[in-house]
């Protein structure tokens, strides 16, 4: 009884920080509106959201990594409190465009720093397929690194080609956790309790 009470528990939980992955990439769509207070409402949601799927996600890395589980939820609540003070300060008009964008620029190492840390997490706890994992350390290196080489004038300031693979595999992840959540024989195993 006490398995199919955690399987329930962990199934919602992979249900939400889909759903979660989904509502963060709202802030995406700001980039095609023109309203300020758009902008800065999607800013808002996408920040709570990342800070809820780092919030949902610890108990069910840590018992893997606790270390590594604990430094991805403080990274990930940090980017989160960056998107929301970038569109609260761009709203009240406090800081221009460029600032916006720098804010934003820390954001990304932040942001990258923070999917290397769960996809080595994911990896390690087989909690979804291995492509998936594999896949996330990839992009998350190519991110980190076109970053990188972007401040350092060595490349475009921030290739978008950089983003495309991080972008599309945490959208992947997102839809693999909606449909098929977590991976049950970790669950049942007992490695992940329930919240």
């Amino acid at each position: 009884m006490t398995n199919r009470i955690a399987d329930t528990s962990q199934r919602k939980t992979a249900i939400i920080v889909g759903a979660l992955i989904l509502i963060a990439y709202s802030v995406i769509f700001s980039l095609l509106l023109e309203s300020l207070i758009m902008v800065m409402l999607l800013e808002l949601i996408s920040g709570a959201a990342v800070v809820g799927m780092a919030v949902l996600m610890f108990p069910i890395l840590k018992p893997h990594n606790k270390n590594l589980s604990l430094g991805y939820v403080v990274f990930k609540i940090i980017e989160g409190v960056v998107m929301i003070v970038a569109g609260i300060l761009l709203f009240s008009l406090i800081i221009k465009m460029e600032t916006h964008d720098w804010i934003y620029g820390i954001h990304d190492y932040i942001f990258g720093i923070a999917f290397l840390m769960l996809s080595y997490l994911l990896y390690q706890s087989k909690l979804v397929p291995r492509f998936i994992s594999v896949w996330g350390l990839i992009a998350s290196i190519l991110f980190l690194t076109a970053n990188l080489l972007g401040m350092m004038g060595l490349i475009p300031a921030m290739a978008s080609i950089s983003l495309l693979p991080i972008i599309l595999n945490e959208l992947v992840l997102a839809i693999w956790l909606i449909v098929k959540g977590f991976n049950e024989d970790v669950i049942t195993s007992g490695a992940v309790k329930t919240i």
